[in-house]
């Protein structure tokens, strides 16, 4: 008799049947394991959250008044015999993996993850298990990030420069996550943080759970807008074009994303400078981490699944594609020009044109 697998894949979510509960179900379930705060992963509706204590206060400003259960990394709790255990997913404050075993078997829901540690959120730890769950929003080997440092500093003289040149400077980035991130690496000596109210509530809940930010300002109708223009400002991705920005002109404006990576990405995005700055694991990082876990199955929920679980079968790991409907929020794909990229045709070699064997090599 074939044994029933800890985890399935169902139409709500990652479903465990002994411990009656989902993690990161996107449909109203009774108990539901929540990795991280991002709206792909942690929805309205569920009966029981739980998730890390950072994630507290956040999940409440977006969800409002849910029955929440929060806990440390390393933190155990049993559900129905089933151990469910956090560990540090890297992704932004509060994201976690989500460990589950039960009878020897264990299994770990990576939810989104990166590698490197950004000095603003706990740092991606390997978590040793036979299934591991993984995605792969930036599973090609066109994807690979230059280190942080090397990034903020190319920033911070964009900014310096516009300052000088008398012009107001927009940086957009995801609310939580890449606000933050952009918010600690600033040279606040160049002028003041200024934010829209999307990402200063955000800030403000992270705050509330005691996560220690550098100062901002929030931009409101009795703002000094030429104070504000001889500062740095933060904005949402969904503030670009509107009358919002353009009221602080003239600007230059950078947009923050991995996808930034892409020939055309920033001219589609009206950008001025693009900075290629993700929360997720890139090509190299993706593959060093689903190897640290030393899986026996790897399942690949979002991203390029279908050839990245090739080049990975090619490699030695039994990989699978599964299909969720996570990775619909902090890094949406761009829409590009035929014949200039996009999420199924990066501007670089396939990936099945990699030699196989080779971890990590990059063309």
């Amino acid at each position: 008799m074939t044994k029933t697998p800890l985890l399935e894949f169902t139409d709500k979510g990652i479903y465990c049947k002994k411990g009656k509960f989902y993690i990161d179900p996107w449909l109203p379930v009774d108990d539901a394991v929540i990795t991280h705060a991002h709206a792909d992963h942690s929805y309205a509706g569920h009966k029981h959250y739980l998730a890390h204590h950072l994630s507290r206060e956040v999940m409440k400003y977006r969800l409002g008044d849910i029955n929440l259960q929060t806990i440390e990394y390393g933190e155990t709790v049993n559900k129905n015999g089933v151990q469910i255990t956090m560990y540090p997913a890297g992704h932004v404050i509060g994201s976690a993996q989500i460990r589950v075993e039960s009878q020897g078997e264990i299994w770990v829901v990576s939810g989104d993850y990166k590698v490197e540690d950004d000095g603003v959120c706990a740092p991606f730890e390997p978590v040793r298990c036979h299934h591991f769950i993984s995605e792969c929003t930036f599973g090609m080997p066109v994807y690979k990030w230059a280190p942080q440092s090397q990034l903020f500093e190319t920033m911070n003289n964009w900014w310096r420069y516009n300052v000088e040149h008398n012009l107001a400077t927009v940086v957009v980035g995801y609310s939580l996550g890449k606000a933050q991130r952009i918010l600690q690496n600033l040279d606040l000596s160049i002028g003041k943080v200024y934010t829209h109210g999307v990402i200063e509530n955000t800030n403000e809940a992270l705050r509330r759970n005691g996560i220690i930010l550098n100062p901002t300002e929030r931009i409101t109708p009795e703002s000094n807008k030429e104070e504000v223009r001889k500062g740095i400002i933060i904005a949402p991705p969904s503030s670009v074009g509107t009358p919002w920005m353009r009221k602080f002109q003239p600007y230059s404006f950078g947009y923050c994303s991995g996808w930034m990576a892409l020939r055309g990405a920033k001219r589609r995005r009206a950008a001025d400078r693009g900075f290629v700055l993700s929360d997720h694991a890139d090509w190299d990082g993706l593959i060093s981490a689903i190897d640290a876990t030393g899986c026996e199955k790897v399942y690949l929920t979002h991203g390029y699944t279908a050839s990245f679980a090739r080049y990975l079968s090619g490699i030695g790991f039994d990989a699978h594609e599964v299909h969720t409907l996570y990775g619909n929020d902090e890094e949406t794909p761009p829409i590009l020009p035929e014949g200039e990229g996009s999420i199924g045709e990066p501007d670089s070699k396939s990936i099945e044109s990699l030699p196989l064997g080779v971890v990590g090599g990059v063309i």
